[in-house]
């Protein structure tokens, strides 16, 4: 029977292919575990696997996850403290539960989004980690800005005090061939070495660029993050959804 266990180290050496293939070192690309619709048993068996990065997009779900592997008591000794990325849509109303419970936020696309988790950010934790959620190919029912908002935007959320901007996010749309997909995971990075280039966004580090579908030329573009779900946790069952 194939484990959680089993698919985590195949898609971890999934990863270290594609980085070969493209010349880079495998420990240049991170995965991120997306962890959505699965319960908490399903992260803490990842975890036990050696698992440290876990994404949600629906945020209740995921802060009731993340005090349920608080709890889990037994795993403590054996783990370092995972790290919870919020990579969904956020809402004004939402803001507050990503400011209080997250360490990463991936799809900042409104400055009025990132003040109110700056804000809300408790003073007792580090800086909110965040990400610029970039849309390349100009979807229109898509979230980011566009890459010529990108600047503004990105020094803006610089300066607010309780957040860390260390990169740019993306969802591109599925292209027709694999020459298509690289073309356009390539201006995303094109858009994040812009960035890099600005006064006081020198330090940025992060591209969080590719699923499972397209990981391989995500990676050949320059990802630093790939988000896997599926291939990791198995199908999804969206059936208590409305």
């Amino acid at each position: 029977m194939t484990t959680i266990a089993d698919q985590l180290h195949h898609v971890q050496a999934q990863i270290a292919a594609a980085a070969a293939q493209a010349g880079r070192p495998p420990a240049a690309v991170r995965l991120l575990a997306v962890s959505k619709t699965f319960p908490a048993a399903a992260v803490r068996e990842a975890a036990l696997a050696g698992q440290r990065d876990f994404g949600e997009n629906y945020l209740q779900e995921g802060v009731e996850k993340i005090a349920a592997l608080r709890a889990m008591t037994d795993i403590a000794p054996l783990i370092p403290p995972l790290t919870w990325h919020c990579i969904g849509p956020i809402q004004s109303n939402k803001t507050r539960l990503v400011a209080e419970h997250f360490d990463w936020a991936h799809t900042i696309d409104r400055l009025k989004i990132a003040q109110r988790l700056s804000d809300q950010r408790p003073a007792h934790l580090p800086p909110l980690q965040v990400c610029l959620q970039v849309n390349v190919d100009g979807g229109a029912t898509k979230a980011g800005c566009t890459p010529a908002e990108a600047a503004e935007l990105a020094q803006a959320i610089a300066r607010l005090p309780r957040l860390q901007l260390r990169g740019v996010m993306s969802i591109p749309d599925p292209q027709p061939d694999a020459a298509a997909m690289l073309a356009v995971h390539r201006q995303v990075v094109a858009v994040f070495d812009a960035l890099r280039r600005l006064p006081g966004l020198d330090g940025l580090d992060t591209v969080s660029l590719g699923m499972t579908a397209d990981m391989d030329s995500a990676i050949a573009a320059g990802s630093t993050l790939v988000r896997v779900g599926s291939g990791i946790f198995g199908a999804r069952d969206y059936s208590g959804r409305a």
